[in-house]
Order: C-alpha cells, then sequence, then structure tokens
C-alpha cells in the first residue's frame, strides 16, 4: 500500500511511466512502480520517525540522505541481494527523474557478474516441443521470443505491415524498443512459418479487419503484455515448465536464450547487440559462464586416485 501523505504523487509517476509509447515496456513499468511503492513506504515511515531532516522530494541533498539510507535498509535490514538492491535504486532515480529533481548521488556496490538467466538444452527442447503443439497465435508468441529474441511489449507492439516475408527471407520492423531504438531482425525459417501460419489463422479472429495489430485478444483489439504472458505461460504448463520470476522460465529467459545461443554459436558481440536491441557492452553478459559452466570446469580438474 503506497503511504496516504505519498498517493497523488504514487499516481501521477505510475501513470506518466505506463503511458502507452514510452519506453518502458510492461514488465519494466510493474517493476519500477513496485520498487517505487516499496521506496515511498519505507520512506513515509522513516519521516514519520524522524529520520529524516528536510523534504526528500524538494531538497538535493535531503534526498541523496533519504536514498543513502533506504539502500542501507534494503542491504541490512530487508536482507536484499546486492543485484536487487542495485534494481530498487534505479527504480527511485526514475521516480525522482519524474519530479524534476534528478537521480540521487548514492554510489552502486558492484554487483559479480553473471551470465543471464537462459533455458538450458533440456528446457530448450521441451519449450520448442510445446510451441509446436501450440495453437497458430501461441506458437508464433513463443517462436518470437525464442528465434528473435523480442522483448514481450516489442512483441505485442507489432503491427501486420511489421512482418515482411518473402518466399525465402523476411525480418521483424521494431519500430521503439527500449530506449526508443528501430531495428529490424532477420526471421529464422521456423519462425517465418509459424508467423505464415498465424496471419493466415488471424482473419478468424474478431477485429482482425479494424486492428493493425499482429496479435489479436479474444476481444478483438490489440493482445497486451499481460495477455502475452498469460499465453507463454500456458505453453511453459504444456512443457512442464514454471513459467515465472522464480520459475524454470522467466518473461526475459527466452530473449537471454537467444543471446547465449548465438554467443556460444560463434556470433560476435556487436551482430548480437544489434539483433537484441541491446548496448554491446550489455550483449558481452552472453559471454559470461553460467553457475553449471563454472561447476562442470571444477569437476573437470585432475584428481590423484
Amino acid at each position: 500500500m503506497v503511504p496516504e501523505v505519498f498517493a497523488g504523487l504514487f499516481a501521477g509517476y505510475r501513470e506518466a511511466v505506463s503511458r502507452p509509447g514510452g519506453p518502458l515496456d510492461g514488465d519494466t513499468v510493474r517493476a519500477y512502480c513496485s520498487r517505487v511503492r516499496q521506496f515511498l513506504a519505507w520512506l513515509a515511515d522513516a519521516v514519520e520517525a524522524g529520520a529524516v531532516d528536510g523534504d526528500p522530494l524538494t531538497d538535493p541533498d535531503v534526498r541523496n540522505g533519504a536514498v543513502r539510507d533506504y539502500r542501507t535498509h534494503l542491504l541490512t535490514v530487508a536482507r536484499r541481494k546486492l543485484s536487487t538492491v542495485n534494481a530498487h535504486l534505479t527504480a527511485v532515480d526514475d521516480l525522482y527523474r519524474h519530479l524534476g529533481l534528478g537521480p540521487a548521488v548514492v554510489k552502486r556496490q558492484e554487483v559479480p557478474k553473471a551470465a543471464p538467466r537462459a533455458l538450458d538444452d533440456r528446457a530448450r527442447t521441451r519449450w520448442l516441443r510445446a510451441a509446436q503443439r501450440a495453437d497458430p497465435r501461441g506458437k508464433a508468441l513463443a517462436y518470437i521470443g525464442y528465434y528473435a529474441g523480442l522483448r514481450g511489449g516489442e512483441a505485442v507492439a507489432l503491427d501486420l505491415d511489421d512482418v515482411r516475408i518473402s518466399a525465402r527471407k523476411g525480418v521483424l520492423v521494431v519500430r521503439y524498443g527500449k530506449g526508443g531504438r528501430y531495428r529490424e531482425v532477420p526471421l529464422h525459417p521456423h519462425l517465418r512459418t509459424a508467423l505464415d501460419a498465424w496471419i493466415d489463422d488471424r482473419p478468424k479472429w474478431r477485429g482482425a479487419k479494424e486492428s493493425p495489430a499482429l496479435f489479436l485478444n479474444r476481444r478483438g483489439g490489440r493482445l497486451s503484455t499481460r495477455g502475452a504472458y498469460d499465453v507463454l505461460k500456458a505453453v511453459a504448463a504444456d512443457a512442464n515448465l514454471e513459467f515465472g520470476r522464480d520459475g524454470d522460465l522467466t518473461p526475459h529467459a527466452l530473449r537471454h536464450t537467444t543471446g547465449t545461443n548465438l554467443v556460444r554459436d560463434g556470433q560476435d558481440i556487436v551482430t548480437v547487440a544489434e539483433i537484441l536491441g541491446h548496448s554491446i557492452e550489455t550483449a558481452r553478459r552472453y559471454s559470461l559462464p553460467t553457475e553449471a559452466d563454472k561447476q562442470a570446469a571444477i569437476e573437470r580438474l585432475a584428481v590423484d586416485e
């Protein structure tokens, strides 16, 4: 719950970040709103306890002190992981940008770098086999995450005109990805076939003539990020994979699997960054070893028996 004293402020922030066409996808908006809500709840308690001297929403120095104290709270009281603490601070920075004060001057603690979470070979095979059994819309959505590496918000934002398919080739046009980036993603043959099947099936759906959206919901409107999440969750259930933040398959795991497979198949980092709409620095994470890689390396050490 948002404390009453900050209810109006939070409502304005949520409306701003949720505005259609904004730079944040649906998953990021939900995460930011949740983290900002937690910060405001902590801040209300801190103000009431007299631990904040001044107005942390208008005074830069008071803002800096409050956010530093919140960082300490997350680390020592809430006992959050370093990566989680940094994610919370990023959302708080976004709140302060919205307020016009700018990010707090608070040092981030360096997090040990790790490979992004991706499906292992067995889970990937189960996912692709379940996708083959899905209906045309479900199969196209499942394939678009794995074979093109699109974010959920990018997939549901596609219009029919953004799918350009010829006899042998094709591209997906992502007009406004994260950070406002435009890119064109070449179609894998399996994805091209799945999209052809969905586009052939699409006229049977309500609203197909009126809506420009590639993916429709049952009411004939554009499929939402949440709706796509539910479709993918059903495919995961058929694959006997748990779908969700703490499960086998997170909303971003398909995208991470794409990046990991491309890098390990020998594709250069610049190409991977262009395909996924990443910075080169972010794309480099796909070359990092997983926990399984490190465990396997340790187990290969020679022994004297």
